[in-house]
């Protein structure tokens, strides 16, 4: 029986065709698009703080969060800017390493959904020194 993490290393022959991780990457890309898309609605048709309630337990609230989850370390005093971006920068890289070396689609599509998700926000702190937050749950 194999070990755990036995299931996720692969041989050369195991791993990604160079067609498939292009379409994993393109899936990734597509949905950064979105993100992106989304947040610039919002910064556009929102106020800060604005909150628009869509059921219970849910609302659409535009916000900026200089920390991490939850707004973690957000009165730091700026060195975090950095800090999360380039943490953005390495989850992304080990992202992409996911797709390419990884020949299971689950794991393909988890690492393109985080690294679209990592780009995204290291786009946001490093042109607007926040990330874009709109979901309120």
């Amino acid at each position: 029986m194999r070990r755990p993490e036995e299931a996720l290393m692969t041989d050369a022959s195991a791993r990604p065709t160079p067609a498939k991780f292009a379409a994993w990457l393109c899936l990734g890309l597509f949905v950064l698009g979105i993100d992106q898309a989304t947040k610039i609605w919002f910064e556009q048709n929102f106020s800060l703080g604005e909150v628009l309630p869509v059921c219970t337990g849910f609302n659409l609230v535009l916000a900026h969060n200089t920390g991490a989850a939850f707004s973690f370390l957000a009165d730091a005093g700026g060195w975090q800017r950095v800090f999360f971006a380039g943490l953005a920068g390495v989850v992304s890289v080990v992202a992409l390493a996911g797709m390419k070396l990884v020949a299971r689609p689950a794991v393909q599509c988890a690492a393109a959904l985080v690294f679209s998700g990592a780009v995204g926000n290291a786009i946001d702190r490093v042109v607007l020194g926040s990330v874009v937050d709109f979901l309120d749950f």
